[in-house]
């Protein structure tokens, strides 16, 4: 299978956004909510203190353009008013104050500048990885691209097709539904791609604008954590079947997994105010099935040799923490501890995603992972789907 991979690049959402930020936003919204006593305790076991939005935490919170003037207007409402026995003067007061009433964001007002921002940092990602490759975009045959987040068509793609520009032969692969995985998958594709034609020269641009998941109306639990978590990164690296200068790592072997029945534990929805992101607390037992699948995948691939083979780093986006401590339990006997460091390090300032993978890899190249190293990549996803890679540090 062996495909070569190059330094990814990584252009973090520009906006800083403190933990205490969004607790006072949140808090000041939903003074009553059965969570509220437990804000700061529920903030503070997620460990992220700061996560970078690619648009301001003013611009998730801010009303709509609209009232809350029913849609069909003021005559349609003077005149349900009238039927209702309201005089002229009692119906004016009504309509000035449903006026006055702010109405939320639409899906159009929200989703429509978070596309904008996913273009450009994902064209700035394109730009930095071709540069770290020394290549053009001339060079690149296949573009493989993810942004779940903001959904469009033409899509991300297409998009960066005429941004950079591509050739117009060059292949285009998008995925937007791909999510978690967006990384880890990607990757996999790219490696068969360059596994037929060892001359192909693949760019994976992957942008996520997690933060269009803020939706400040929502009084759950779940959607507290959601606010708390989700930081916004566009990511690209440039995947060859030839090694070149630039490689840094070499991908190996790459394995599948989809466990049934449990497409409903985690899903992103569209409603009047734009996307919500819906998970269920059994995701964590669910994404831990398919972790001991793909140590059972390791196993078999290393029977042989069982006692001294290990991994030297892991790459792992299985969602949070409470897994990657799940992850450390159940790893074989033998493996040594610091496995996840770089994981957890991420972790620090947000869940990225699809971009989260290449975020990981990108922190274990700046600290200067030493050639020979074994890796292992690994990203779950709703579905509920997980991918993983082996690979050696070049």
């Amino acid at each position: 299978m062996a495909a070569y991979l190059c330094p990814p690049a990584v252009i973090h959402g520009e906006h800083a956004v403190k933990t205490n930020q969004i607790t006072d936003e949140v808090r000041g919204r939903h003074p009553h909510a059965a969570w509220a006593p437990r804000i700061d305790g529920i903030a503070a076991s997620t460990g992220i203190e700061t996560r970078g939005w690619m648009l301001p935490l003013e611009a998730a919170v801010a009303p709509g353009k609209g009232s809350g003037l029913p849609a069909a207007g003021i005559g349609p409402t003077r005149e349900a008013l009238a039927d209702d026995g309201f005089t002229d003067q009692d119906a004016d007061r009504v309509i000035a104050a449903l006026e006055s009433i702010p109405a939320p964001q639409t899906v159009q007002e929200r989703t429509a500048p978070a596309w904008e921002a996913v273009q450009s940092y994902g064209e700035r990602a394109a730009r930095g990885a071709l540069q770290i490759a020394g290549l053009d975009a001339a060079d690149v045959d296949c573009l493989i691209t993810s942004h779940s987040t903001t959904p469009a068509l033409p899509g991300l793609d297409v998009s960066l097709a005429n941004r950079l520009p591509l050739r117009s032969d060059a292949m285009l692969l998008p995925a937007t539904q791909w999510a978690c995985i967006a990384g880890t998958r990607s990757l996999a594709l790219a490696a068969d791609l360059v596994a037929a034609d060892p001359d192909r020269v693949v760019l994976v641009v992957i942008a996520e604008a997690l933060s269009t998941t803020y939706q400040p109306a929502d009084d759950t639990l779940e959607s507290l954590i959601v606010r708390l978590l989700f930081a916004d990164t566009a990511v690209a690296a440039v995947v060859t079947g030839r090694p070149r200068h630039e490689s840094v790592l070499r991908l190996d072997a790459a394995w599948h997994h989809t466990l049934p029945g449990t497409q409903d534990l985690h899903r992103l929805e569209t409603r009047e105010d734009g996307t919500h992101f819906v998970m269920d607390r059994r995701g964590p037992r669910a994404v831990q099935e398919t972790v001991t699948a793909m140590w059972e995948w390791l196993r078999l691939r290393y029977q042989e040799d069982p006692a001294s083979w290990h991994p030297d780093v892991l790459l792992a986006h299985p969602g949070g923490t409470r897994v990657l401590e799940y992850m450390e339990q159940t790893m074989p006997d033998g493996w040594p501890s610091g496995l996840l460091d770089y994981s957890r390090d991420s972790y620090t300032s947000g869940n990225r995603g699809g971009a989260a993978v290449f975020d990981i890899m990108r922190r274990a190249y700046d600290a200067g992972q030493e050639q020979g190293s074994r890796a292992v990549l690994y990203a779950a996803a709703p579905g509920l789907t997980a991918t993983a890679l082996e690979g050696q540090w070049l």
